[in-house]
């Protein structure tokens, strides 16, 4: 471990420099933009680094041209069956100053978008494996390296992609992602199913109400409904921890986005608004989805005329803390930092869940802060940079000795 460890600080260097040049990729989404140069970026690394590299572009199941130029990249080391995979995004939500494409070092701490939510994740996971090659680990498997777009809106491009290609997962024995998670072990994420809500009336002047049918006033129906509803479920409190403790109820969120009507003096014809139900593990997808549509299909009997969109649907996860990976993960955050970490469950989706259908232990730990991510002064610690990545590369490290050559 002592190699390992002086490997990966040598590393340091480059570590922060694939960083600055994967943030100086403008990899926006939504919509998708750059796709195709971050994918060339990220191949030409693992290319120089010596690694085979395999490119699985996007291709819609429904045959719909899509000009985004999305692509999933593999690479990893070792050999054998057995694969722990390092899977990270190159995705990034918006910018919201600008320049912000444009890594700034200042001090301690590298600033711009993407450097902790996760470019610098992704840097950490490709040169944790790298030092394990040039350490020569042995290895009773292998580290299997994921990079995937659009995880920053459901991963339909990205994770979802390859796991309908039966590419998820293979052979796995369990799952690491470099999200931002402050110094936590996030062992658990919440399940989402979220719609678009439109409620449909008949537009008059405001002098000719009774003409008219107020899409605003059903929509209100269907609001109280759904807020009682939202009381119901609220009462329910996860078994994973999540601090502050009210954070551990089931979530719904009603009116994230709404609009209605065209003007004051008028009396609207459409009201729209969105439901965002999230589940904690404990619940089941399928049966939170068919209450809210049972509830809808309520509202249509009492009269009301109104269309539910379909906008995202995610599974709930969960693993043990007690599990293999989840133990080594613990140990070597410890042996690293000094500090045992706590594990929580994560406020909201990872991609962690993919990994969990195909039944393996899938967590969360990454060298960004979360209270950063998506904000305008994103950054990264450069020591958490190096200090992940050793805990990556001694996770792999202990989790695939052969038993013949137990590291230490």
């Amino acid at each position: 471990m002592q190699r390992l460890d002086a490997c990966v600080r040598s590393l340091a260097p480059q570590i922060l420099e694939f960083t600055e040049r994967l943030v100086g990729v403008a990899s926006e989404n939504p919509p998708g933009t750059s796709y195709p140069e971050c994918v060339r970026l990220i191949e030409e690394r693992l290319r120089a680094l010596g690694l085979d590299v395999e490119r699985v572009p996007y291709r819609s199941p429904g045959g719909e041209r899509d000009r985004s130029g999305a692509a999933v990249i593999l690479s990893g080391v070792g050999s054998g069956r057995r694969t722990l995979f390092f899977s990270g995004h190159y995705d990034v939500v918006p910018v919201s100053t600008p320049g912000q494409c444009r890594a700034v070092r200042r001090g301690n701490a590298l600033f711009g978008r993407g450097t902790a939510d996760m470019k610098g994740g992704l840097a950490a996971m490709l040169y944790a494996a790298i030092a394990l090659q040039r350490v020569d680990v042995p290895l009773h498997g292998r580290v299997g390296l994921v990079f995937v777009p659009d995880e920053e809106t459901g991963g339909r491009r990205g994770s979802a992609h390859l796991a309908r290609l039966g590419r998820l997962g293979k052979d796995g024995i369990g799952m690491l992602t470099p999200e931002p998670t402050s110094g936590v072990v996030w062992n658990a994420s919440r399940g989402a199913i979220t719609f678009r809500v439109t409620v449909h009336g008949r537009q008059a002047h405001v002098g000719l109400m009774h003409q008219g049918r107020n899409a605003f006033d059903d929509a209100i129906r269907v609001v109280a409904a759904l807020k009682a509803h939202a009381a119901r479920v609220g009462r329910r409190r996860t078994r994973f921890h999540l601090t502050p403790s009210e954070a551990r109820r089931s979530l719904m969120l009603v009116g994230g986005r709404f609009e209605a009507g065209s003007n004051f003096n008028v009396v609207p014809d459409t009201c729209t608004f969105t439901v965002d139900r999230r589940m904690n593990p404990e619940e089941d997808l399928a049966t939170e989805r068919d209450a809210l549509l049972a509830l809808f299909e309520r509202m249509r009997r009492q009269g009301i005329d109104l269309d539910v969109e379909t906008l995202q649907e995610a599974r709930p996860s969960g693993a043990s803390e007690a599990t293999p990976l989840g133990r080594v993960l613990r140990e070597q955050v410890r042996a690293v930092t000094g500090r045992a970490p706590r594990v929580e469950m994560c406020p909201g989706l990872l991609e962690t869940r993919f990994y969990a259908e195909q039944g393996m232990p899938a967590y969360a730990y990454g060298p960004g802060p979360l209270s950063v991510a998506h904000g305008p002064r994103e950054f990264v610690r450069i020591d958490r940079l190096v200090e992940c990545a050793a805990v990556y590369a001694r996770t792999a490290a202990a989790l695939l000795a052969p038993a013949s050559h137990p590291v230490r």
